[in-house]
């Protein structure tokens, strides 16, 4: 992370965001936030950004079975059809650049319009997250144990 850090404009406008949309002003639920940053860790293959999250994810109630089937997908049996829809959208866009009008008719079940733009939002800032961090190579911290963790 200091590598960004000699690019201060760049590195606080990009903390700015991310501490908004995870931050207490943020819209989404928390288990949402990182459900669907673990997801997008997962497809993009970013050890840093999964294994920080799987941490982050565990403190905040999300069971070690659940971030299992994070790797798996949506198409995961043991999901509502809640969180089956949050991972579908992360696939989506991942694969597609685009949620399907059926994906987002689900998740408009629970979420509102804020909270829907908020999660495109959030998905593609931690797949520029993932972007920089792997491609800078970013070394685990201490205690992240990158895409093993679970």
């Amino acid at each position: 992370m200091f590598t960004m850090c000699r690019y201060p404009a760049l590195w606080h406008s990009m903390i700015d965001l991310t501490l908004q949309i995870q931050g207490s002003d943020a819209l989404l639920p928390l288990r949402d936030r990182k459900l669907a940053i673990l997801r997008t860790g997962w497809l993009c293959q970013a050890p840093y950004e999964f294994g920080e999250h799987v941490n982050q994810a565990k403190r905040a109630g999300v069971t070690s079975e659940e971030i299992e089937r994070i790797t798996v997908g949506s198409s995961a049996p043991e999901w509502d059809a809640h969180d089956r829809a949050l991972l579908r959208a992360v696939d989506e866009l991942h694969g597609e650049a685009m949620i399907s009008d059926d994906t987002w008719a689900q998740l408009s079940q629970r979420l509102n319009d804020g909270q829907l733009v908020e999660l495109t939002i959030l998905i593609g800032q931690f797949v520029a997250t993932a972007y920089f961090q792997n491609s800078l190579r970013l070394r685990l911290e201490e205690g992240n144990k990158g895409l093993a963790a679970r």
